[in-house]
């Protein structure tokens, strides 16, 4: 593996970090309508990441930073202090980031260019 695509998929994981905590003040702050933002953000990034690598890890490695930072905000603090409550908005965040973040790992890949249309074989 090159260190260019290993600085990429740092990169990928910083931009789900990043997208994960704007994401969870977003959700809480505008609810509904910062719940889909939320969540359209999300896949934006997960989706992006595997367009640009052109491979799944890149949604994966992005999916992986968001989990990393949604997991640590909803973690309480010795004095009770927490940034998610429980509520509609907060698990349909969690549970739809999850979601889409499996969807777009998943994804099937395009098929490549100049395949023949005839069957092996013949």
């Amino acid at each position: 593996m090159r260190a260019g695509r290993l600085a990429a998929y740092a990169g990928l994981f910083v931009l789900g970090a990043v997208v994960g905590a704007a994401g969870a003040l977003v959700q809480g702050g505008f609810f509904p309508a910062g719940l889909l933002l939320a969540l359209l953000g999300a896949a934006g990034a997960f989706y992006g990441g595997a367009r640009a690598l052109g491979t799944t890890a890149g949604a994966v490695a992005t999916a992986a930073g968001w989990l990393v930072a949604v997991m640590l905000l909803t973690a309480t603090r010795p004095e009770g202090d927490f940034l998610f409550g429980a509520g509609l908005g907060s698990y349909g965040f969690l549970f739809g980031g999850m979601a889409v973040a499996v969807m777009c790992a998943t994804l099937g890949q395009r098929p490549q260019p100049g395949a023949s249309a005839a069957r092996l074989g013949k």
